[in-house]
């Protein structure tokens, strides 16, 4: 029986590099399938990993429709066997019910991978829906760790370098400017944080900065 599973885990957990490599174990078998995707850091149509893999996709757009696009396809006389969703965090509800029906309309497997909550600790919309309906939710067990070691739970989203709770939900970026002094300091960057320094608002160039931070003057 085909299936909806559903990936998920913090910035930097390999979302996409377990993406890939699903999609090439699925073809290595002689399945056929299709990748999907939208707002990755590389660009539209592409699946990238951190680790420097990257995959040509179809680019979801919000009013991409799911099930018209399989059932055209099929009707044409192509053939798809699972379908690989990457950044579904970023879907529409109605998009993930579309999934839904795929698989157990056609039976054709449902791959999903994404972020659960956004940069203000808020569940994606694309991400409820998921949950609500996956036949099995996955958490990576890949954990990112916060700057002090613990395990990551939030994302957070900095502004040159602060770390900020409003604005735009959807806004790309990558984890990996933040570790990269000599390029200067970022519009946008990603974080992730253990659930106590997210709280704090403590990213790990704020906890630099207070580090080094001169000791008050004793008062005699």
């Amino acid at each position: 029986m085909a299936e909806l599973h559903f990936f998920t885990g913090t910035m930097d957990s390999g979302k996409s590099t377990l993406a890939l490599q699903t999609n090439h174990n699925h073809a290595a078998r002689g399945r056929v399938g299709r990748i999907f995707t939208t707002h990755d850091r590389a660009g539209a149509a592409t699946v990238s990993s951190r680790l420097g893999l990257t995959h040509e996709a179809l680019e979801v757009e919000s009013d991409f429709n799911f099930w018209s696009y399989v059932v055209d396809t099929l009707t044409r006389g192509g053939r798809i066997d699972y379908l690989i969703c990457d950044e579904a965090q970023f879907y529409a509800p109605d998009q993930i019910d579309q999934l839904a029906k795929v698989v157990d309309e056609l039976q054709i497997d449902v791959f999903a991978f994404g972020i659960l909550t956004d940069f203000r600790s808020i569940l994606f919309p694309g991400s409820a829906r998921l949950v609500e309906l996956a036949d099995r939710m996955n958490v990576l067990q890949v954990e990112a760790l916060c700057w002090c070691g613990k395990r990551a739970t939030h994302n957070a989203r900095t502004e040159n370098g602060a770390m900020v709770v409003e604005g735009e939900v959807i806004v790309v970026g990558d984890v990996d400017q933040a570790d990269e002094p000599s390029a200067g300091p970022q519009d946008v960057a990603y974080e992730v944080l253990c659930r106590q320094h997210f709280r704090r608002r403590l990213t790990a160039d704020r906890a630099k900065a207070v580090s080094l931070a001169p000791e008050p003057l004793p008062f005699g």
